[in-house]
């Protein structure tokens, strides 16, 4: 016999469902989005926490019912894993855009003392700006820059590896994927 579910899963919305019933079936968006939209549809169809688990090709009945407890909360959101653990991310994407535009600025000899850009002359040019990271470190910079699709190259530059230059009848073009940032998170 199972123990008495502390949180019970509410109602769903006809919305509700039918948002989670189109994640469910899903090729597109993440596995984990899935899988939650699928256990939340089998512990609303009336299973169990444990064979909801298994339905979504999970293990944890209890993951199953802490999943159950932040829909109740926050709705369809609760789809959405949160940060995984580690150290809380300290530069938004305010930050991150910040490091890139001053990636993509041509260095001046004079004021940055280098023709190209390396992981310590970057951070001394953003600690030094007005409007700069003073806190910045290089392997901040590395991982937001790796983040963005940029390869430090032979060339000794950093090069944009997320975009790729097509040739058309009316001649070179510049395709870039408008959804990268989200397809990342």
């Amino acid at each position: 016999m199972t123990r008495r579910q502390k949180d019970p899963l509410r109602a769903l919305t006809t919305e509700e469902r039918a948002a989670l019933e189109q994640l469910s079936r899903s090729q597109a968006e993440p596995a984990s989005h899935v899988a939650h939209a699928t256990a939340l549809l089998a512990v609303a169809a009336g299973q169990s926490y444990t064979a909801a688990a298994r339905a979504a090709g999970r293990r944890s009945g209890d993951a199953v019912a802490q999943l159950v407890s932040r829909f109740n909360r926050e709705g369809v959101a609760a789809v959405v894993p949160r940060h995984g653990g580690g150290p809380r991310v300290v530069y938004q994407v305010d930050e991150r855009e910040r490091i890139l535009a001053e990636v993509r600025r041509t260095p001046d000899r004079e004021r940055d003392g280098t023709s190209t850009w390396s992981l310590s002359t970057l951070q001394r040019a953003l600690r030094g700006a007005p409007d700069g990271l003073p806190q910045v470190s290089t392997s901040t910079i590395w991982c937001t820059l790796r983040g963005a699709g940029l390869r430090w190259q032979e060339s000794r530059s950093w090069c944009d590896t997320g975009s790729v230059v097509r040739q058309r009848k009316r001649g070179p073009v510049r395709v870039t994927d408008p959804d990268a940032a989200p397809k990342k998170s």
